[in-house]
């Protein structure tokens, strides 16, 4: 146990720590600080850095026994002891994975008292503070910190930051032997950060250096964070088995309908903070375990803590059922189903057979078929990931088939409830549609299609692949043929060939794997209908070989939102066999990323 003796030099060491924090930050400059920190910036990239970035502060992280101990410290140090403080989301997690701790137990704040430079600026001691009461089981976590000073680092904020200047500041640290050192995105201010170990021969004085955005850059931190841990790989291991945690904490928030009961006025209004207690009578659910979930949730960026409880994020709201964009029912079949098989993963890598049939006894169509409350929300979910098919009214194919005189017909083969039809449809008023699809579907499609305004100008379908109407200007395959295999997929392609006049046009949509193996979010649907369906994803060439063997040829690719891609077939010309072996593009259509 610690001692009050203890806890005052302790005290007395901080104190000493952030008067010499606030004397630094008085006595700095940009420029001067950067020559010091990469001493081997030449005169134009120090120029450019400068004019991108300011220094901003100094950090580290104090732990004092309670909150007035803490004020105290900061009055005698010439500092604003009133300083707002504010949760510390990155600081937090950190610490927990540094000690093996759970991070809901690691009171952070991060409060930022001024100081008045000697160059006429104002800049900051960024302050962490960590409360750890006398006798409490944090002590050694503060007696390590302070000992090795993980958290102190210098800190420049970027002025007006875009995704093109992060990426390029980033760079050119990385090139002066700055190594990435974690980061994050911090919701309660709403700001995102960038942590490097600072060169080996820096002057600095501070081991750690920080770049500060403003605003959500998650996708420029993806990078960085991902080069970070490539240097800590039983850390990234650890996070990476708790993957299945994050997958069923998404789907009990959809369960439970949290975003509901936390925005109980509707998706798009103002949105506050809802206390735990009203929350759990709300639902109805066990206040203490709800407490814990929000945690988590907070963790993945679904809701933040806030003084008044947890406030729904805008990534949250997609989890309404009323949100625009819902996504929903996604999360809920991806927590329930097929989460269940993937349990079978390695007996489908084994057998050859989906794990979904293995726990199930049958496909998931037919299983699907005999349960409507499954079957409307699988429809539902297909449609949770429509935005993929925004730019598809504008594709060149069917831009041209909708100015062309006469009506035109575009056939959309299982097309589910006629989602991408009906925003061709209504984008295009000189073309009919047609549907194929099961009998179940199709009743759904009607009264879908009739929302969009356009079920008068369109004719349905019920059967197989084989029933494939003939005659449409553009027929469109909407991720259909990732569920077969290769000869189900030659079969499919061989009724669209025939179906197809000379001069109609395919439309493939799908996800393609990279060539060379980058990550993708392919890949891990490809895991997906491998262990669930018994399909898979291909790269451009590997579906050019199939629309070769049925009588096509594939004109281009293009991408499209959500990781997918638009494939262009044609009918190939009489005896051009071989004539789609290529993955390029066509005219109007741009390389896939």
């Amino acid at each position: 146990m610690t001692t009050p003796t203890a806890v005052t030099a302790h005290t007395l060491d901080d104190t000493a720590r952030l008067s010499g924090a606030a004397d630094f930050v008085r006595e700095q400059d940009t420029a001067t600080l950067l020559r010091l920190l990469l001493p081997g910036l030449d005169g134009l990239e120090l120029r450019a850095l400068a004019d991108r970035c300011h220094f901003a502060h100094a950090a580290l992280l104090v732990c004092p026994p309670d909150e007035s101990s803490l004020r105290e410290q900061l009055a005698a140090c010439g500092l604003d002891a009133y300083a707002a403080a504010q949760p510390s989301v990155v600081v937090r997690e950190r610490l927990a994975v540094r000690h093996r701790r759970d991070a809901a137990d690691l009171d952070v704040r991060i409060l930022r008292p001024e100081v008045h430079c000697t160059d006429g600026e104002r800049r900051v001691v960024e302050v962490f503070a960590l409360a750890v009461p006398p006798g409490s089981e944090p002590v050694e976590v503060a007696a390590h910190e302070r000992a090795h000073d993980h958290e102190a680092h210098l800190a420049f904020e970027v002025d007006r930051p875009d995704p093109l200047v992060l990426r390029g500041l980033c760079e050119t640290f990385a090139q002066h032997g700055a190594v990435a050192d974690g980061g994050g995105y911090n919701p309660h201010e709403d700001g995102t950060v960038f942590y490097f170990t600072a060169p080996a021969d820096s002057k600095a004085g501070y081991g750690r250096v920080e770049l500060y955005a403003s605003g959500d850059h998650r996708a420029v931190l993806t990078p960085h964070l991902a080069a970070y841990q490539a240097r800590q790989p039983a850390e990234t291991l650890l996070r990476l088995m708790t993957g299945a945690w994050t997958t069923q904490a998404l789907a009990a928030c959809a369960q439970l309908r949290l975003p509901e009961a936390m925005d109980a006025q509707g998706a798009d209004r103002p949105r506050t903070a809802v206390d735990v207690g009203v929350l759990a009578r709300a639902v109805p659910c066990d206040p203490e375990n709800l407490a814990t979930l929000l945690r988590y949730l907070a963790m993945l960026g679904v809701v933040t803590s806030e003084p008044g409880g947890f406030r729904l994020t805008e990534l949250g709201v997609l989890l309404r059922a009323d949100s625009h964009g819902s996504m929903r029912s996604l999360a809920l079949m991806y927590g329930g189903a097929f989460y269940q098989s993937f349990a079978l993963l390695s007996d489908a890598v084994r057998t050859g057979q989906t794990g979904f049939e293995q726990l199930f006894g049958e496909n998931h169509f037919d299983y699907f078929a005999r349960r409507p409350a499954l079957a409307e929300r699988f429809d539902q979910s297909m449609a949770a990931s429509a935005r993929m098919f925004d730019p598809l009214p504008l594709h060149p194919v069917i831009a041209a088939a909708g100015a062309a005189p006469g009506r035109r017909t575009v056939v959309d083969v299982a097309g589910g409830t006629g989602e991408l039809l009906g925003r061709i449809l209504a984008a295009h008023p000189g073309l009919d549609g047609v549907l194929l699809e099961r009998p179940h579907v199709v009743e759904a499609a009607r009264r879908h299609l009739d929302t969009f305004g356009v079920g008068a100008r369109c004719g349905y379908v019920v059967g197989d692949f084989a029933d494939m109407p003939a005659g449409g200007a553009v027929y469109v395959l909407a991720r259909v043929l990732h569920d077969w295999d290769d000869d189900r997929c030659r079969e499919i392609l061989r009724h669209c060939a025939r179906a197809m006049p000379l001069d109609a046009d395919l439309l493939v949509v799908e996800r393609l794997l990279p060539p060379d193996g980058s990550p993708s979010l392919a890949t891990a649907w490809d895991l997906h209908m491998m262990c669930n369906v018994g399909g898979r994803e291909r790269r451009a060439d590997h579906y050019a070989e199939l629309l070769d063997d049925a009588g096509l040829r594939l004109v281009g690719h293009s991408p499209l939102p959500l990781g997918a891609s638009v494939l262009h077939a044609r009918k190939a010309a009489p005896g051009a066999a071989g004539a789609s072996g290529t993955s390029g593009t066509s005219e109007g259509e741009g390389r896939t990323s």
